[in-house]
């Protein structure tokens, strides 16, 4: 008993300071981790107001209301240059996006992968993509494709 009082009197500024450092490292830890997710969802609010300015031009142009027909014929009637802008910059807005999620930035949108598969299926956005695939990285393409085969 004598020889423990000794030591917590020796030994109590170390302790204490050791006390403190650990509390100070756990205080931390909690603070960064509900930091990262209160950046994370911010982040995904972000990406969703990307998104609805984006398709509020979709909504706002009827010059691009062939871009979600599942028969557009692009044989008969080629893509036209605002169909094209468009589609590029929703493969711009995938990619922030892909990227955002890989480096596990925001919140994982369900149904992603099904989204693309069913935008990449219509006939606009598919050719659009064959051009614009070569200027994306191996990552992203490789994430598309497949998504693209996913069902």
């Amino acid at each position: 008993m004598m020889g423990g009082l000794r030591w917590i009197i020796e030994n109590g500024f170390t302790l204490l300071n050791a006390v403190g450092v650990v509390g100070g490292l756990l205080f931390t830890g909690i603070s960064l981790h509900s930091e990262t997710k209160t950046r994370r969802v911010a982040n995904l609010l972000t990406l969703t107001q990307n998104h609805r300015a984006l398709w509020s031009e979709y909504f706002r142009n009827p010059q691009l209301a062939r871009v979600l027909d599942a028969t557009a014929d692009t044989g008969k009637q080629p893509v036209n240059r605002d169909e094209e802008i468009f589609v590029n910059l929703v493969i711009q807005h995938l990619s922030s996006v892909f990227h955002a999620l890989r480096d596990e930035l925001v919140v994982k949108p369900e149904g992603l992968r099904r989204d693309v598969w069913w935008f990449f299926s219509l006939p606009i956005p598919l050719v659009v993509w064959e051009r614009a695939k070569v200027l994306q990285n191996d990552a992203f393409i490789a994430f598309v494709e497949q998504c693209r085969n996913w069902k």
